[in-house]
């Protein structure tokens, strides 16, 4: 299946009132994190289910599809990139995770990179060097830095915190509100599998993390103790 032929596909199912809804939700106004971004207006479980159907398209059609200038397009690409890795031999792993790095700037919006970076970056990187994740962390650009973070969501599964930690660490002064809850919800799914090691983590660095991060590492913990890390109380 051909780009065109995936773009022609999903143009054909657009709703442009639902495009609308998309535009005000993923902050496309001026100043804001989507800026500019265009929407057709397609539900994800629709676009999964088409992605499914192209799982066989090939990397360089996939990389076409990816600099789309709308978002689903984009977003299917990356469906189509997990596919394609997964399915993949080694030579085919590697391919899509350097396609994946090279084209961060068309990963460009919180949910395009919740849907990719822990099912591409995080296995790639899980028996190799993590240094890519750092180099990441330490960009000027939002979505890398976002990327760095919710790749570490499969190291956490697969009981690895030490890199979730670190750069959590890091991350302690950034200036975004999505960098903040997308750091809090890392700390909060290393506490689901190993509270202690969220808990010592916290104990630290509590008192210096912006508000929102707090909020979401602490969501699940019991109702007093949330207080208590609120309050400044531990």
């Amino acid at each position: 299946m051909s780009a065109k032929e995936v773009s022609r596909t999903l143009r054909r199912i657009a709703d442009p009132e639902y495009a609308k809804h998309s535009l005000r939700f993923f902050k496309t106004g001026k100043g804001e994190y989507g800026e500019g971004d265009k929407f057709l207006g397609i539900r994800v479980p629709v676009l999964r289910q088409h992605a499914k159907k192209y799982k066989d398209t090939e990397l360089n059609e996939i990389h076409n599809l990816l600099k789309s200038n709308y978002h689903e397009e984009r977003l299917c690409a990356l469906f189509l990139l997990t596919y394609f890795y997964q399915q993949g031999n080694k030579r085919d792993k590697a391919a899509a995770y350097k396609l994946y790095l090279k084209n961060t700037q068309y990963i460009n919006n919180w949910d395009l990179v919740d849907a990719s970076a822990h099912k591409i970056i995080g296995p790639h990187l899980f028996e190799r060097n993590r240094a890519p994740l750092y180099k990441l962390c330490n960009s000027k650009l939002l979505w890398d830095r976002r990327i760095a973070i919710i790749s570490t969501y499969y190291f956490i599964k697969n009981q690895q915190f030490d890199d979730t930690l670190a750069l959590s660490e890091i991350l302690l002064d950034d200036e975004e509100d999505l960098m903040h809850k997308a750091v809090g919800w890392m700390l909060r799914e290393v506490g689901k599998h190993k509270i202690e090691v969220e808990r010592k983590f916290l104990k630290v660095h509590y008192k210096k993390m912006p508000r929102t991060m707090l909020r979401y590492a602490i969501e699940r913990f019991p109702e007093r103790e949330r207080k208590k890390y609120l309050q400044g109380d531990i």
